[in-house]
């Protein structure tokens, strides 16, 4: 019997094949997603190097501090204005986005809204 695909799979399939495509420089790094049940997770990669160049998350203390939630649109909004500003202190106004395989809305969609807003460019 072959057994069915669920979400996790499904999401890591088009991450992959979306993976195959994009790939950051040291001058428009990758700005990748995750999210778990509890909290948003971004960071922006040079995939030449392999390297992380900066990353911002709902487990940071300044941000926490800021929110009731760790895992709504509003917690979203806050990480991607964190993440801009210390793109922008590494000299980073230009990124290519990648996100991970979710669909384009609800916290996805806050936090790159968030970070355009904060002056980076996708």
């Amino acid at each position: 019997m072959i057994k069915p695909l669920d979400k996790k799979t499904l999401r890591r399939k088009r991450h992959l094949r979306v993976r195959k495509k994009i790939k950051g420089t040291p001058e428009r790094p990758r700005m990748t997603i995750f999210k778990s049940q509890k909290h948003i997770y971004v960071q922006l990669i040079d995939d030449t190097q392999g390297v992380t160049i900066a990353a911002a998350s709902t487990t940071e203390k300044e941000i926490k501090e800021k929110l009731e939630k760790t895992w709504n649109e509003k917690a979203a909004q806050e990480v991607g204005k964190n993440i801009a500003q210390k793109a922008k202190d590494k000299g980073i106004t230009k990124v290519v986005f990648d996100r991970s395989g979710y669909k384009y809305h609800g916290k996805v969609k806050a936090l790159a809204e968030a970070a355009r807003e904060a002056g980076l460019e996708f």
